[in-house]
């Protein structure tokens, strides 16, 4: 009987890597987007007003936190797999998929509240163009949105850690 080239796969390990793949890059999109929404904002009212670049680039650079947080938790996952020198023995299919649920909510809500945050800098510098005294409001109501960002990459953190590899 001939073996078939899907019994070889070492599936735990693929489901792993696919976790680590989907939390970083979808994070990172949702803060390229959030990042060049706001950074577009931005350089409009610089066109006008050069010397307003310092209360602008905190509000530019707030939405790409969120590609940071999926770069951890892509991060934990080679950690707890034993990194790209894992082997098919080291992880089950469920471990593997526990590990890729794992990475949902920081893929998913990373992007989301990465493009989500970069409207609402994009809003505050609209702000911060008329009144240059309120960039702390500005700042602050931009970084509530961050509030989901960091949920996301708790509870992805926490399913990571409590995954039992042994």
């Amino acid at each position: 009987m001939e073996t078939s080239i899907w019994s070889t796969v070492p599936w735990g390990l693929v489901f792993a890597y696919f976790g680590v793949a989907f939390s970083a890059s979808l994070a990172g999109m949702g803060s390229a987007a959030g990042v060049s929404i706001a950074a577009n904002a931005a350089d409009g009212v610089m066109a006008e007003d050069p010397d307003k670049f310092g209360q602008l680039v905190v509000l530019v650079a707030l939405p790409g936190t969120q590609g940071i947080y999926g770069l951890l938790i892509g991060f934990l996952i080679l950690l707890k797999i034993g990194g790209i020198s894992a082997t098919q023995e080291t992880i089950s299919i469920a471990q593997g998929l526990a590990l890729f649920a794992g990475s949902l909510p920081m893929g998913i809500v990373g992007y989301a509240s990465g493009v989500a945050q970069g409207r609402a800098a994009a809003a505050g510098i609209g702000m911060v163009a008329r009144k240059p005294e309120e960039s702390g409001k500005a700042i602050t109501t931009t970084v509530l949105v961050e509030t989901y960002a960091v949920l996301a990459l708790l509870i992805s953190f926490l399913v990571v850690q409590f995954v039992n590899i042994v």
